[in-house]
């Protein structure tokens, strides 16, 4: 075998080792303020939902596990897919939230959404419009546990300090 089919061989070998992690939105996953959610497997048309649970409330007060909804471009499309969910905070707060980021993988191979925020918060007049909306970043990372939905056994009830570390 010459030196360039070798190295061409090589290429190919190395290259199944070290494809990038399957790169889906479907697990566990945790932000820089310590907010958890998860996510169910993406159905074929890129749609997913799932539960998300805050460390951060407009009023302060308990937070509850709140539902998410949302669409992600097919993995097989592009190298590193983007993707979009909002959340209602029906449960503790009068405000949704949407989400708009894309999957990245650095090079220790840490699975990360970077993600931009926008929050709306209802208001009772057009004269309190001015402060209804916030926006912000996060960047998620995801947490390896065992399989199947384990939001529910993290949240903390409204008595509880702080969420258990994982």
């Amino acid at each position: 075998m010459g030196s360039g089919a070798f190295t061409l061989a090589l290429v190919l070998a190395l290259s199944t080792c070290v494809t990038p992690v399957e790169r889906k939105l479907s697990g566990l996953w945790r932000n820089e303020q310590d907010s958890l959610m998860e996510i169910s497997a993406l159905a074929d048309d890129g749609g997913f939902q799932g539960e998300y649970l805050t460390r951060v409330t407009l009023a302060g007060g308990c937070t509850r596990i709140s539902p998410l909804r949302g669409a992600q471009q097919q993995p097989s499309e592009v190298a590193w897919p983007t993707f979009a969910f909002t959340v209602w905070w029906d449960t503790f707060s009068n405000a949704t939230t949407a989400f708009a980021g894309q999957c990245f993988v650095d090079a220790s191979g840490r699975e990360m959404l970077s993600t931009t925020w926008m929050l709306r918060e209802a208001v009772g007049s057009l004269e309190e419009d001015w402060k209804a909306t916030r926006v912000g970043r996060n960047v998620f990372t995801r947490k390896r546990t065992p399989k199947g939905k384990i939001l529910h056994s993290l949240s903390p009830s409204c008595e509880d300090a702080a969420l258990p570390v994982l």
